[in-house]
């Protein structure tokens, strides 16, 4: 195991992505069009974050883990109609997924993921 830290796309308040011990760890990512259909801004996130994973090296077969935060549960099946057709068959990862107040006026969702890399 290496000790060596690596940021990607880092300010003074956050990293957009943090590799450390051969994982890749994406910073929750929302869709920059607010107030729009959920699937809409579903596929904004998974986009953004297929770039982000692609800047580290890894693409969405590699995921171990996500963390989804949706403003209303009636979000639901929206959302995982739009995942699904995201996550490689054969390579979903653990999953998790809960309501919440998100920070962004009109945000309804927020994923975070992380990944292995090859």
């Amino acid at each position: 195991m290496s000790n060596e830290i690596k940021r990607l796309q880092t300010n003074a308040r956050m990293s957009q992505a943090v590799i450390a011990n051969g994982v890749v760890y994406l910073a929750g990512q929302v869709p920059d069009s607010a107030n729009v259909s959920v699937t809409e801004q579903t596929k904004e996130v998974l986009a953004r974050i297929d770039t982000l994973l692609e800047s580290a090296g890894v693409d969405r077969t590699r995921l171990l883990s996500a963390n989804i935060w949706l403003s209303d549960p009636r979000h639901f099946a929206d959302f995982n109609a739009a995942w699904d057709s995201w996550v490689p068959a054969g390579h979903a990862p653990t999953r998790a997924c809960v309501q919440a107040l998100l920070m962004k006026p009109g945000c309804d969702v927020e994923v975070a993921v992380t990944a292995l890399l090859a």
